[in-house]
């Protein structure tokens, strides 16, 4: 049996539960939320509505604020439980230790998520602004925002 010194994501989990954030494989956020509210364990996704336009018609679907990532409130002897899950990968880390989201940042992801307040992904982008795609298969390449919406920006 693994103690809290003996497996790395168990290093520095308090005994009182603090919200942390877990990582999780692509388009399993949902999942892992639903599991670990089966198994007792509070969890938070924040999720966003947004319009899909499909070629018959228009529907309104919720999408994780955050791609990949579940907070969850656990203290050491829920961890491994957490991590079990299917689709659970790890623990946000900082060097070995698990990073402590504040009871704050979540009450006001919640408040946020609540109000349906509007989140824009580019907010520090314009139409017209001079870019340079900083990741994937077009890394490097530069250009100028022709427009951009709710779910991408066009280059």
């Amino acid at each position: 049996m693994n103690t809290p010194t003996s497996h790395p994501q168990l290093v520095n989990f308090r005994s009182e539960p603090r919200w942390h954030a877990l990582y999780t494989k692509g388009r399993h956020e949902k999942f892992i939320h639903s599991e670990l509210h089966k198994r007792h364990i509070e969890s938070f996704l924040p999720v966003r509505k947004i319009k899909r336009r499909w070629i018959d018609r228009t529907v309104v679907i919720e999408e994780p604020l955050f791609k990949s990532y579940v907070f969850v409130k656990t203290d050491y002897t829920h961890v491994l439980d957490v991590l079990k899950v299917k689709g659970a990968v790890r623990f946000v880390n900082a060097g070995n230790q698990p990073v402590v989201i504040h009871e704050n940042v979540i009450h006001f992801l919640k408040r946020l998520v609540e109000e349906e307040i509007a989140v824009d992904p580019f907010p520090y982008l314009n139409n017209g602004d001079r870019v340079r795609v900083k990741g994937g298969i077009f890394e490097g390449i530069e250009g100028y925002v022709l427009r951009k919406d709710e779910k991408r920006c066009r280059l």
